[in-house]
């Protein structure tokens, strides 16, 4: 049978079928460094959609130590982690992070994403649960679709209900081997917390383990920007893997595991995003160990993340905007509809900010938001410049 047909075609009419619809994903050109005040396609504005919160992408001791890492060891670190690039910075900012985590042990990979698909794809299989919340970021979702283990959802946030699904996994039989509850930390579209110290007694009732991604919480939560685990002031022994990211408030790249030894031995030896990738460049370790430098020696940068946040969020809800469910420097302005959130990035844009529209599928139809979020950096008169093309904005489109 001879069929002649172009085999690619579809991925061009569902291109065309995103951009009808208007779910098309169009970055804008980032042309120089991350800051306040950053130049996209051509035009300089102030950015209010960075997750570089602490804004060290720029900080002088990261760029140094990035470049003199480089002339060091090299561009590159040669072969994956697992066999021939595992320098002795990668070494080195194990065990720093693990001290900055206050955690046993720490195992860094090359991103934050790689770090929840291959170690979630490990840590559970045929016999055991994952009992996940709803609205638990995609790398988690895609770790766990990864493995052979059963899977339950929890509604987000909801304590009891999380309780309902565990005291019904406890009467499954065959008996599970293993559980484990999964949660975002800081939830990224919305900027409200898990409730971490609860969802860890329900795990303890019923002997599960306790896996959390704090990737919008580092440089953020906690002391000097510990993380999630240190702002609830939890133990080891109640969460039990503490997964994070460096390419938000640590502003450059990777990914981590913090935990028991026993953890990061397990992931060293089974996870293949670790096992099977190229090792980040050695100047990549070498900044994020300045990072870590920075974080604890200039508490100020933390303590500005929330003053901004407060003065942002009292400000926006001053004029009516509604500004969701956040607790963090991630502050949604609620839109509902999709073609009215991006109206009013549309709007703002042309008034000199940057902000992006979250629209459907990355939330519901009626839950579309222009997604703000604050850094340390940010000065008072630049917020008041944001706030006020907000104001126009929103009574353009009926916001407020």
């Amino acid at each position: 049978m001879n069929v002649k047909r172009n085999p690619i075609a579809y991925l061009g009419e569902e291109y065309e079928r995103l951009v009808r619809e208007g779910l098309a994903w169009e970055p804008r050109e980032l042309q120089g460094p991350n800051k306040p005040i950053s130049v996209f396609d051509g035009r300089e504005v102030l950015v209010l959609c960075s997750n570089n919160y602490l804004n060290l992408s720029t900080h002088p001791k990261v760029v140094e130590a990035m470049l003199e890492a480089t002339k060091k060891y090299g561009a590159g670190a040669g072969s994956d982690r697992s066999i021939a690039g595992d320098t002795t910075l990668h070494r080195e900012l194990d065990r720093r992070l693990a001290e900055f985590k206050d955690a046993p042990a720490s195992l860094t990979f090359q991103t934050g994403f790689m770090t929840n698909q291959g170690v979630l794809a490990q840590l559970g299989g045929k016999g055991d649960l994952y009992v996940s919340d709803e609205l638990n970021h995609g790398s988690i979702i895609d770790g766990i679709r990864l493995t052979k283990a059963d899977r339950a959802i929890f509604k987000h946030k909801d304590v009891d209900d999380l309780a309902r699904v565990m005291k019904e996994a406890a009467t499954h039989q065959p008996a599970y081997n293993h559980i484990w509850i999964v949660t975002d930390g800081v939830f990224s579209m919305d900027g409200d917390l898990a409730p971490l110290p609860e969802i860890a007694d329900i795990a303890a009732k019923y002997g599960a383990g306790v896996y959390v991604d704090d990737a919008h919480g580092e440089g953020v939560l906690g002391k000097g920007g510990r993380g999630i685990v240190n702002h609830f002031g939890l133990t080891r022994d109640q969460i039990h893997a503490e997964m994070g990211t460096f390419s938000k408030a640590f502003g450059i790249v990777g990914g981590h595991i913090s935990g028991s030894k026993e953890l990061i031995k397990f992931s060293m030896n089974k996870t293949r995003t670790w096992l099977l990738s190229g090792a980040v460049p050695p100047s990549v370790a070498a900044a994020t160990i300045a990072a870590i430098d920075v974080m604890e020696s200039d508490s100020r940068r933390v303590e500005r993340v929330w003053e901004n946040r407060e003065y942002f969020l009292d400000k926006m809800k001053a004029l009516g905007f509604d500004t969701g469910h956040s607790e963090t420097p991630i502050v949604p302005i609620m839109c509902g509809d999709s073609k009215t959130a991006k109206e009013l990035a549309d709007f703002v844009w042309g008034e000199g900010i940057y902000v992006l529209p979250i629209v459907y599928p990355m939330v519901a139809r009626n839950l579309a938001r222009i997604r703000v979020q604050l850094c340390s950096e940010h000065t008072k008169a630049q917020l008041d410049a944001g706030i006020e093309a907000f104001k126009k904005g929103g009574k353009k489109v009926g916001l407020i």
